[in-house]
């Protein structure tokens, strides 16, 4: 039986064919054509006539645990006693919202699953060795449960970020010794549990995106969370396949199992992510439908070199790079909302901020989406060659034009800072105190 998204898949990949081949037989002089991701003709869902408060704009941070880069306090870690260990934790949580609070944020995308392991009780993965150094152990808390009550009281929102794919970030010996001593414990990591999806990509552990008992893993994961926790969102970052020249992702066995029908790889490699998204999309939305999913993909798309329907620039594009046909997934509705990385200044040529910004708000302006632009606070005040603006003023300046630019574009409705620990760093104070006079409560 065919269901209904092998169908769309068949008939768009007939069309493509078709397309290709008109395109080849045509004249040499004609721009090419976006073969992949046709506007589907769909009914939009009705618009709410009075505004509610997703559609506020966003004024958002991201906050990594993924090699406890912003939180937990990696001191608290080492900690003998338990209890001094979880006030640490707790207070230091407290203490970031607070100050976020004053800076006027309003939305902490919160990554609960940074790898294999989970920031919340599961039932599904082992407990997060970001909490207390070891894989498996309980924390004597629930950090999910505690952030989302913190951030309640303080009238912020919470998404849930999660990394679909990856299982560790390294492959060291050692990495390797504390996944398997999962092994007795209830739930044990997916690396000894389904040892055959699991794969080696830019020198990470990862779950192959071409097994479809991985993709429902993945998904159970995500119902797990919007099930049992009030969450306002849920956000994958732009992970999907993720690998290097040095350590590409080896998936030619997948490949051989599950992409007959397939013109190349690539075209298999997205249909997996286009499969993942649908799946979680349906799911979220049958589940509590309240709940925005999102996903904050490299911030091009394409290259207009490559499909006419790209960005004027020259950057590592989702498409291609990470097998994410992020327009195609705003195009059909997939999405609440997208977060492209746009962590260029002005002045950078080959993916310049206000040329993407535009790109952007053009792709959702036809579509119910909506648009949050990631930008790079983590590069505001260090010096680069490449992108000296970033030090001009200490960066306030590009700063400022980049969130004047988002507060006056015609659909572009938030903005987040990646990532919060630069918040805290010397070298961004400026622009901190600069946050704080125009978001600040």
């Amino acid at each position: 039986m065919i269901n209904s998204s092998t169908r769309f898949f068949c008939a768009a990949r007939n069309r493509l064919l078709l397309a290709a081949a008109l395109l080849l037989a045509g004249c040499a002089s004609e721009p090419p054509k976006s073969l992949v991701t046709p506007f589907p003709a769909v009914t939009p869902p009705p618009q709410p006539t009075t505004p509610t408060a997703a559609q506020q704009p966003v004024r958002g941070v991201w906050l990594a645990t993924v090699s406890r880069l912003d939180w937990p306090p990696v001191n608290s870690v080492n900690l003998s006693s338990a209890a001094q260990r979880i006030s640490l934790q707790k207070q230091a949580l407290i203490d970031k919202l607070d100050k976020l609070q004053r800076l006027g944020i309003n939305t902490v995308f919160f990554q609960v699953k940074p790898d294999g392991t989970a920031l919340w009780r599961s039932d599904i993965l082992p407990w997060s060795d970001m909490l207390t150094g070891t894989i498996g152990a309980d924390p004597g808390y629930d950090p999910l449960a505690f952030m989302l009550d913190e951030a309640h009281k303080r009238g912020m929102k919470v998404h849930a970020w999660l990394n679909p794919y990856r299982v560790a970030v390294n492959t060291r010996p050692a990495t390797l010794a504390a996944l398997n001593r999962t092994l007795t414990l209830h739930p044990a990591s997916v690396y000894v549990l389904h040892r055959d999806w699991i794969r080696t990509a830019g020198d990470r552990l990862v779950v192959d995106p071409g097994i479809p008992d991985a993709r429902d893993w993945i998904t159970s994961i995500v119902a797990e969370v919007v099930t049992r926790y009030p969450v306002d969102g849920v956000q994958f970052d732009d992970y999907f396949y993720a690998e290097t020249a040095d350590s590409p992702l080896n998936d030619a066995q997948t490949f051989r199992t599950y992409g007959q029908g397939f013109a190349s790889k690539a075209d298999w490699r997205r249909h997996n992510t286009q499969q993942l998204i649908e799946q979680v999309s349906r799911t979220i939305k049958q589940l509590k439908p309240q709940v925005a999913f999102g996903v904050s993909p490299a911030g091009v798309w394409r290259n207009l070199s490559h499909d006419a329907a790209g960005s004027d620039t020259r950057g590592a594009a989702a498409y291609d790079e990470a097998f994410a046909d992020t327009r195609r997934w705003v195009q059909q509705g997939l999405l609440d909302y997208i977060a492209p990385q746009l962590y260029w200044p002005f002045a950078r040529e080959a993916a310049r901020y206000d040329v993407l910004a535009r790109w952007w708000a053009d792709v959702v302006k036809p579509t119910h989406t909506r648009l949050y632009i990631g930008v790079a606070l983590y590069k505001v005040g260090e010096p680069s060659r490449t992108e000296p603006d970033w030090t001009v003023q200490s960066g306030v300046p590009e700063l400022k034009r980049q969130l004047d630019l988002n507060e006056a574009t015609s659909g572009i409705e938030g903005t987040i800072l990646f990532r919060e620990d630069y918040l805290n760093q010397p070298q961004t104070q400026q622009a901190v105190n600069y946050l704080q006079q125009r978001w600040g409560n």
